[in-house]
């Protein structure tokens, strides 16, 4: 080897110690640095899931019962409801457990205080300790008179912010948002609804159909309303069976199903059909079932006397509010004014031709009352409804007839007119399980809630109006025809819904 060469190996020796040196120490850093990010993703992580469990206590508070949700003079007298957000005291209205999102400004102090205690906590991970702390902000608030019980309720819309935090060597800090939010929503929204949830919910057939009509603007043809091949929407938290070659629901089927085809106890499909049976607007799945408030029970209850109006010589005797009338030969019931104030009739049977009628005196579109244990016709005797005395043209009230839930209703081959062929102006409300029957007509304009018990439309007649009943029959070639104005008209709370969440580190 040459002298000049001498020490060379030691040099490439040190050089590549060097290099692995740094390749090591770079190792270690990316380790370490993997390390870090592993970390801080899991408290990331674990405070993101704090925060949306403040969004979820919050938000279950607001629903539970620990929450008073104010009243229409409340709303009136505090709420600047012209605002989003709902102002209160010039500032925006929300119920605070995290003072650095927003501050208490609430009119109901329980509010303020069980929230306070319910929007804030913490959570277990593993040797960590995730803390939670959540604000709702209102964002806006209106009230309006429930149906079927007119009652004032309130829908309310809330933005809720949520932050968790991790504390420790290397904190976390995550804020979740959300809307939630509850609407109110027609409780005449379809043709038909049955609540039940099996096979059959809604069944038409031997050409059975639906379509709708307006009653704010009727059109006549022959001495009968037109009406228009769509807008016959059904819905059911069940499945529709459909059959026979002219059976034509004009309109969409909706429900929380899914499919169509063979129906069972085990498989619940959305629509099942057969001979050429029709829906023209396809099926619509609903995101959850929907619930229809059981009527108020008719107070007092009626008693269970029998009262009969008869088809020869009709007599008013035992009969409240009753009068004659075309002769003498008619027989007239009275609503009364208020719920408070309602006839009070028993067991009503009815062979003879029957006037419900509104006082003298009551102004368009007030709501009349009659409460009855049950409501039964033979001996095809005709039903009418009439206008209030002594209006010309006819202007007429909202009839209500709530029926005992021990009662039945059974109006098989009795004919129901109400000329005005607006169907919230006769009103049957129900909330027992007996079957429901109605006998359709050209003028049979009503509204059937009946939430818990079957329905049927028997024979081939018209209905003008909408039902709400456990089960929906019409396999003898009968229509329904939807009032289209019903979608402005008796509204009921709908479903909370949480939306719109998002999340952001924050710091």
């Amino acid at each position: 080897m040459k002298k000049n060469q001498k020490g060379v190996a030691l040099i490439l020796t040190l050089i590549l110690l060097a290099v692995l040196s740094v390749m090591a120490v770079s190792l270690l850093f990316m380790a370490q640095a993997e390390t870090w990010s592993g970390m801080n993703y899991r408290l990331m992580t674990q405070a993101r899931y704090g925060a949306e469990a403040g969004v979820q206590k919050a938000a279950n508070f607001i629903q539970s019962t620990s929450y008073t949700a104010p009243t229409a003079a409340q709303i009136n007298t505090n709420f600047n409801v012209l605002s989003s957000p709902v102002l209160y005291n010039g500032q925006p209205a929300g119920l605070s457990a995290n003072t650095s999102i927003g501050a208490n400004n609430y009119p109901i102090s329980s509010d303020t205080t069980n929230f306070a205690t319910a929007g804030t906590g913490s959570l277990t991970a593993g040797n960590t300790t995730v803390n939670y702390s959540a604000y709702a902000k209102l964002l806006s608030i209106q009230s309006f008179t429930g149906y079927p019980a007119a009652n004032s309720s309130v829908v309310e819309k809330w933005e809720i912010k949520s932050d968790g935090t991790v504390a420790g060597v290397r904190n976390a800090k995550v804020r979740v948002s959300a809307i939630m939010e509850r609407q109110k929503s027609p409780s005449f929204a379809y043709a038909a609804f049955a609540t039940q949830s099996g096979c059959g919910a809604l069944s038409f057939g031997g050409g059975g159909s639906t379509d709708s009509y307006d009653s704010t603007s009727i059109t006549y043809s022959g001495g009968n309303v037109v009406t228009q091949s769509y807008g016959g929407n059904v819905g059911t938290n069940g499945n529709l069976s459909a059959s026979g070659s002219k059976t034509t629901i004009n309109g969409s089927l909706s429900t929380p199903r899914a499919g169509t085809g063979s129906c069972s106890t085990n498989t619940v499909t959305a629509l099942s059909t057969n001979g050429n049976a029709s829906v023209t607007g396809g099926i619509t799945e609903l995101p959850q079932s929907v619930t229809y408030d059981t009527p108020p029970a008719p107070t007092p209850t009626p008693t269970n006397t029998a009262m009969t109006v008869a088809n020869n010589n009709p007599s008013c005797t035992g009969i409240p509010s009753c009068s004659l009338t075309n002769g003498n030969n008619d027989m007239v019931i009275t609503a009364g004014t208020s719920s408070g104030s309602a006839t009070q009739l028993g067991a009503l049977t009815i062979k003879g031709n029957l006037h419900f009628a509104p006082p003298a005196g009551t102004a368009a579109g007030s709501i009349v009352y009659i409460n009855v244990y049950s409501l039964n016709s033979n001996g095809n005797p005709n039903i009418y409804i009439d206008p209030i005395p002594g209006t010309s043209p006819a202007q007429y009230a909202q009839i209500v007839v709530n029926v005992a839930a021990a009662g039945t209703i059974d109006l098989t081959g009795s004919s129901l007119s109400n000329p005005s062929m607006i169907p919230g102006n006769f009103q049957i409300l129900y909330g027992g399980t007996s079957q429901v029957t109605i006998n359709g007509g050209t003028q049979t304009a009503s509204l059937i809630y009946a939430p818990n018990a079957p329905f049927k439309l028997n024979g081939g007649g018209n209905l003008y109006g909408a039902v709400v009943a456990g089960q929906v029959t019409d396999l003898g070639g009968g229509a329904i025809h939807y009032d289209r104005s019903l979608q402005k008209q008796f509204y009921q709370l709908g479903n909370y819904m949480l939306s719109a969440f998002n999340w952001e580190k924050y710091n």
